[in-house]
C-alpha cells in the first residue's frame, strides 16, 4: 500500500486552499487532523472549511461532536484510521490535513495505550485548570515526565489528560506500550520564513473579528456556561474573559494576536524534529502550489 500523504503546517500558511485545489486535480477526500475542527459550533475561530466547501470535496472528524462532550486522541486516531480505510475501499486518495501535530505524529507513529478517561479525575483536574491555571499543570506534569510535558506542550487538553493517566496509576502516559500505526504517511510541511507568515497571523485575527467571532463566543458561552476544555482554543478563551468582565475586548484582541504568534511558533518548533517521510516546502499560501503539486504527483 502507498503512503497516505498528509498536509500540515503552522497555522494560516494556505494548508486548507492548497487542499481543495490539489482535490480539483485529484479524487481526494480530506481527513481533518485539527483538534478544534471536531466540535460543532467552534467556526469562525478555527478556519472550519465552509459547507459549500465540505460539499464540494469531501471532510471527515469535522463537526462529530459538541463542545462539552470529550474527545481524546485515542478517539481521533480511531476514527481517522477508518475515515482514511473508508476512502481506500472507495478508491479515492485521503489527504490528512490540518496543524494539530499531535494528532499527526499518533497518526504515523502510534499511540501509547493509556487507560481510557475517567471522567471523575477529569472534572477535578478542569477544576484545577480553572483554580490553579496552565502554568501549574504543566508544572506538575514536568516534574514527574519531561518527556510527557513536552508532548503536552500548553495544550491543556494534553496537559490534562496525561496528568489524569499520571494521578492514577502513578506511571506517566510515555511509560505505557505503544499501539503501531496503521498506515504508512509521507508528510509535505508548509515551511514558509515566520516573517513572511506573522502578516497572514494578524490579518486571520482581522477576519475573525469581522466575520463575528465575539457572537459566535457570546453564543457558545450561553449555551456552555461551564467553559469546557473545548473552549480553551485560541480565539475563545481571550473573548471568554472579555464577555466574563475580566479585560476589555482590546485587550481581548490583543490577546488573540499574541497567543496565536506563540502558537504558530510552537508548530514551527514541533514540525522541525517530525519524523517518518518529511518534505520541508519552504514557501507560502499560493507560492506553494507547484511545491505541493509536484511532492504528490510524484507518490502517485
Amino acid at each position: 500500500m502507498r503512503a497516505i500523504p498528509v498536509l500540515t503546517g503552522p497555522t494560516a500558511s494556505g494548508k486548507s486552499a492548497l487542499a481543495l485545489k490539489l482535490a480539483q486535480e485529484y479524487p481526494i477526500e480530506i481527513v481533518s487532523a485539527d483538534a478544534s475542527l471536531v466540535y460543532r459550533g467552534l467556526d469562525i475561530g478555527t478556519d472550519k472549511p465552509s459547507l459549500q466547501e465540505r460539499a464540494a470535496v469531501p471532510h471527515h472528524l469535522i463537526d462529530i461532536v459538541d463542545p462539552d462532550e470529550p474527545f481524546s486522541v485515542a478517539q481521533y486516531l480511531e476514527r481517522a484510521e477508518e475515515a482514511i480505510a473508508e476512502v481506500l475501499r472507495r478508491g479515492n486518495i485521503p489527504l490528512v490535513v490540518g496543524g494539530t501535530g499531535y494528532y499527526i505524529r499518533t497518526l504515523s507513529e502510534g499511540l501509547y495505550e493509556i487507560p481510557p478517561r475517567d471522567a471523575e479525575v477529569q472534572r477535578q483536574l478542569e477544576r484545577d485548570l480553572e483554580q490553579r491555571g496552565l502554568e501549574a499543570l504543566i508544572a506538575e506534569l514536568q516534574a514527574a515526565s519531561p518527556q510527557d510535558a513536552r508532548r503536552a506542550g500548553r495544550n491543556p487538553r494534553r496537559v490534562v489528560r496525561a496528568l489524569e493517566v499520571l494521578r492514577r496509576t502513578g506511571i506517566p502516559p510515555s511509560r505505557f506500550p505503544r499501539r503501531k500505526p496503521r498506515f504508512s504517511y509521507r508528510k509535505a510541511v508548509l515551511w514558509p520564513a515566520f516573517e513572511a507568515l506573522k502578516p497572514r497571523l494578524l490579518a486571520r485575527t482581522a477576519r475573525h473579528f469581522e466575520q463575528g467571532l465575539v457572537e459566535e463566543v457570546r453564543r457558545l458561552f450561553e449555551r456552555y456556561p461551564a467553559q469546557p476544555i473545548a473552549l480553551s482554543a485560541i480565539g475563545y478563551k481571550e473573548l471568554l474573559g472579555y464577555l466574563r468582565g475580566e479585560w476589555g475586548l482590546e485587550e481581548a484582541r490583543r490577546r488573540i494576536e499574541h497567543n496565536t504568534i506563540a502558537y504558530a511558533r510552537r508548530q514551527y518548533t514541533w514540525f522541525r524534529k517530525e519524523p517518518g517521510d518529511v518534505s520541508f516546502l519552504e514557501a507560502l499560501g499560493e507560492e506553494a502550489w507547484p511545491l505541493l503539486r509536484e511532492w504528490f504527483s510524484a507518490s502517485r
